[in-house]
């Protein structure tokens, strides 16, 4: 399975979105009022910025470095359950609204061990419970030295596409494009529980421009 491909400056995922209201606004500027077209032209305009998908160089990476997995607004700096690998972990949440930018990156480099989906329900995902109750998508990655990451895509209150483009076996680099969800939603990392975060509440963070934590020494 491939896992990255070349991105223009449009995420593939809104590319249809893009054709359908262009076409749209196009067919009805030709024989109706221009008036009826506004709407069409608007939802082009707004799909326009919300696809959007920049391309940014990685930051100086060590072996231990976290790279950030989503544009947004950091929501939660915690140590918890990880609930899909029964341990103690640091948990960094980072909340996107819709004028974010939502293509998801891979923080760390390894290999996706397992892969888990679960349907579920639509909260605001700032919201404590979205990460346990709404529609989600993890992936469990194994770093080169031992060490166990779990990266989550939590679909929001408007959200109702989850895409993700690795699975299970799959080798994964550091900043890599890995994933996709439409329409304001979160991602969720849980690291090992010596990690040091570089980030804090409240902190806006760019998805692979920036390093989010580090992570400590594998115990002996």
């Amino acid at each position: 399975m491939k896992t990255d491909y070349p991105y223009p400056l449009l995420a593939r995922e809104g590319w249809p979105f893009l054709a359908l209201f262009l076409g749209v606004a196009i067919v009805l500027q030709i024989f109706t009022n221009g008036w009826w077209a506004a709407p069409f032209y608007l939802l082009f305009l707004f799909s326009l910025q919300f696809f959007r998908d920049p391309r940014r160089p990685l930051p100086v990476l060590s072996e231990r470095s976290v790279v950030c997995p989503a544009d947004g607004k950091v929501i939660a700096v915690e140590q918890v359950d990880d609930p899909y690998l029964s341990r103690p972990a640091l948990k960094i949440s980072i909340f996107m609204n819709v004028f974010d930018v939502h293509v998801n990156r891979m923080p760390v480099k390894g290999q996706v061990q397992k892969t888990w989906y679960f349907p579920g329900k639509f909260f605001n995902a700032a919201l404590d419970k979205a990460s346990l109750e709404n529609e989600r998508n993890a992936l469990w990655v194994k770093t080169d030295d031992g060490s166990d990451v779990t990266v989550v895509q939590v679909a929001g209150l408007v959200a109702r596409r989850i895409v993700c483009h690795v699975a299970a076996d799959s080798g994964v680099a550091a900043g890599q494009r890995f994933g996709f969800i439409r329409f304001g939603s979160r991602v969720d990392t849980y690291l090992p529980v010596n990690a040091q975060p570089l980030v804090a509440v409240g902190e806006r963070v760019r998805a692979g421009a920036q390093c989010i934590a580090t992570l400590g020494a594998q115990q002996p």
